[in-house]
């Protein structure tokens, strides 16, 4: 039977913990990111950092109002349409060469701190490495290659105005790799020799690893062990983003001691109060929608 026609899909399988590394291939793996590789599911706070440090903090705050909307979105309506969403509000009008240097030099940071070391393991230790993730490629892709040594990422494309060198807000076709999308890209890049090992969190990611020779769910835990910055494949000691701007103009040297001063509260409110306020809204507004 080949990946275009795949067998039924299997609901249960067995947690990574029971992956065997004696007895099991490992020349390819098809792995997701959020809640897999990462320990959190939470994506909110990526997008909302993007926005912020690429955009601008009004940016940040309509996208954290908007929340209860795409949470409910994703509850009645469809996954898809809430994720085209807070891309769009994301992204909508932001310069690519700004979405880039931040993916390049802050979202890392972030990343880095909440990779499993679990599913980490298990995916070191195959030769090719691609992450399959609904997330936008230009989003996760220095992440993956330069941090954790993937050699590809398989996620959602973002439309681009060339003439003004913007991201439109909208997604490429063929949309945002959920399920039955997650299978047809991993078909594509692999063809009949399908992944040795897929790995996955949820329910959406169970149509690509279910063509997988052999598959496993990493199980939501909060306390699961997160991987030693010295395991990764780029290690950083102290990072100030703004700092990673090439310096062109003596304004640049003038601004780097104030920004060495406010880089712990930028930390702060990106991170630490913006999660809270997170997590808030999304609580209250599925605690919401079970007493409607």
């Amino acid at each position: 039977m080949s990946p275009t026609d795949p067998k039924p899909i299997t609901k249960t399988f067995p947690p990574i913990s029971q992956h065997d590394p004696f007895t099991t291939d490992h020349n390819s793996i098809a792995a997701d990111l959020d809640g897999t590789l990462l320990k959190s599911n939470l994506s909110f706070l990526y997008y909302i950092l993007l926005a912020i440090e690429a955009g601008s903090l009004i940016r940040g705050l309509i996208l954290i109002f908007s929340i209860p909307l795409i949470t409910l979105t994703s509850i009645f309506i469809s996954e898809q349409l809430a994720a085209k969403i807070l891309i769009f509000i994301t992204y909508s009008q932001l310069k690519m060469s700004n979405i880039e240097h931040v993916s390049r030099t802050i979202l890392p940071f972030f990343y880095a701190k909440d990779v499993r070391n679990d599913s980490f393991e298990v995916f070191d230790m195959c030769e090719k490495k691609v992450v399959v993730t609904a997330n936008p490629v230009v989003m996760v892709d220095v992440f993956v290659k330069e941090w954790l040594g993937g050699d590809k990422v398989i996620g959602t494309a973002i439309e681009v105005d060339l003439r003004t060198g913007k991201a439109t807000g909208f997604v490429k076709e063929p949309g945002v790799l959920f399920g039955e999308l997650k299978r047809l890209a991993v078909v594509k890049e692999f063809g009949d020799d399908v992944p040795d090992i897929g790995i996955g969190d949820r329910d959406t990611d169970f149509e690509f690893m279910s063509i997988c020779k052999e598959s496993y769910i990493v199980p939501t835990d909060h306390y699961a062990r997160l991987v030693s910055p010295d395991r990764l494949k780029t290690q950083l000691i102290f990072h100030d983003a703004y700092q990673a701007l090439p310096p062109s103009s003596m304004i640049t040297y003038i601004q780097l001691p104030f920004r060495f001063v406010t880089s712990p509260f930028r930390c702060y409110f990106n991170v630490t109060l913006v999660k809270g306020i997170v997590k808030s809204i999304y609580s209250r507004s599925w605690s919401w929608w079970q007493e409607a």
